[in-house]
């Protein structure tokens, strides 16, 4: 697919109409791997100008989608492309919907206990045709390796076609990086708060706040200022800096594309923007 390179990671401008035919061609073979759609924000590009890993893992996701407005509309603006805003919720409320024609199925992984349960009572309610096949909330540790097989032997058995991982950013990325080869025939999300949204812990910012650009504004004063004023500080003011200089011509960011490490023939290669 195209790309539009913002500071180093390759965004897809791409279209959920779109994103549905590639879902139904990914899920058609149950057997083979399971492919990953990023939802990237400046948040997760402003981490990853200090973390290669994270910057390998959404530059070989095979959708790297425009969470942000502000994305969405340069992509169109600049680049003359149609491109929808790829944001976990929005991407998970659009195939639950459209799993009226095409049976897509869930499996919900990540979120507190309770959380995850009123996520997947939501869903129900909100879509009585949704199918989810299996939820599980991991404890706040690292799975022994006996437990993740366990949980890996379950999703595989259970056969989900969309696998929602909310873990939080980065370690979602990581499960997902790791576990891409292991779940057969799924499409992964790395959803993030979506399980606080749709589990009733956070309440959403109302849709003409998230299509004006500010929904950050919003959360940063919402209840969980403590954990995210960093975010919406700190982090987004790199983001914007570093962007004036790739803007300006004064520093390059190449993009890295990289094939999975376990998928034939995982080389690096760097390519200049």
């Amino acid at each position: 697919m195209n790309e539009v390179n913002f500071l180093g990671i390759g965004m897809n401008p791409v279209t959920y109409q779109e994103l549905f035919k590639k879902i139904d061609g990914w899920i058609a073979d149950k057997q083979g791997r399971s492919y990953h759609i990023a939802c990237v924000n400046a948040y997760n590009i402003a981490l990853s100008l200090s973390n290669e890993r994270l910057k390998r893992i959404y530059n070989s996701a095979d959708i790297v989608g425009a969470d942000g407005m502000p994305f969405v509309r340069w992509i169109r603006r600049f680049n003359k492309q149609p491109c929808d805003r790829i944001a976990a919720p929005d991407t998970i409320l659009q195939l639950a919907e459209h799993a009226k024609i095409t049976n897509y199925t869930f499996y919900l992984y990540g979120g507190d206990p309770k959380v995850c349960v009123k996520m997947k009572e939501y869903l129900e309610e909100k879509f009585p045709h949704i199918n989810i096949v299996g939820y599980y909330s991991p404890p706040f540790r690292e799975l022994t390796a006996e437990e993740d097989q366990a949980i890996v032997d379950e999703i595989n058995r259970l056969a989900p076609d969309i696998v929602c991982v909310g873990l939080g950013t980065p370690k979602q990325d990581y499960w997902i990086d790791e576990h891409l080869f292991k779940i057969k025939g799924s499409v992964l999300i790395a959803s993030g708060a979506t399980f606080d949204f749709f589990g009733g812990r956070v309440k959403m910012a109302p849709d003409w706040i998230r299509k004006s650009g500010f929904e950050w504004m919003y959360r940063l004063l919402g209840k969980d200022f403590k954990r995210l004023w960093k975010r919406y500080t700190v982090m987004y003011a790199v983001f914007t800096f570093n962007f004036m200089l790739q803007k300006s011509r004064l520093v390059k960011y190449p993009l890295l594309t990289r094939k999975h490490p376990e998928s034939p023939k995982g080389t690096d290669v760097f390519v200049s923007s």
